[in-house]
C-alpha cells in the first residue's frame, strides 16, 4: 500500500503544475493535477489528498469560492490558495488550515513548508 502524502495542484497555468509536479516528485509526494475548477474538485472527491493547492481565478469559476465547501467536505486536507496577488482572509475559513502564496511561488519558500 502506498502510504505517499498526496498532493493535489488545481491551476490553469501548465507550467507552474510541471513545476511544483516535478519539486513535489522528488520529495516523493503523489501528485495529481487539474486545469479547472470542475475538474480539480472531482479529483479532490476521487483522492482526498493531504494537501490542495488552488488558483485564486481558474477559467470556469474562482477557487476561494469553493474554500467554504472543501472545509466542510474535507476537514483533514491543508489548503494553499495560489494568487498573483494577496487576497484578504475570510472570517470564516480558519486560517490554520490555510497557507496562502503569492505568484510567483518560489521552490525555495515551499521548502521552508514541506
Amino acid at each position: 500500500m502506498d502510504m505517499r502524502k498526496k498532493v493535489l495542484i488545481i491551476d490553469d497555468e501548465v507550467d507552474l503544475c510541471l513545476l511544483m509536479k516535478n519539486y513535489f516528485l522528488r520529495k516523493n509526494y503523489e501528485v495529481h493535477i487539474a486545469h479547472t475548477l470542475a475538474d480539480g474538485m472531482k479529483r479532490l472527491g476521487e483522492i482526498t489528498p493531504d494537501f490542495v493547492f488552488i488558483d485564486y481565478n481558474l477559467p470556469d469559476g474562482l477557487g476561494w469560492d469553493k474554500l467554504p465547501e472543501m472545509y466542510r467536505y474535507y476537514p483533514q486536507v491543508h489548503f494553499h490558495l495560489i494568487s498573483a496577488f494577496r487576497p484578504t482572509m475570510p472570517s470564516e475559513l480558519d486560517g490554520s488550515k490555510l497557507t496562502i502564496w503569492e505568484k510567483p511561488i518560489s521552490l525555495k519558500a515551499l521548502d521552508h513548508f514541506f
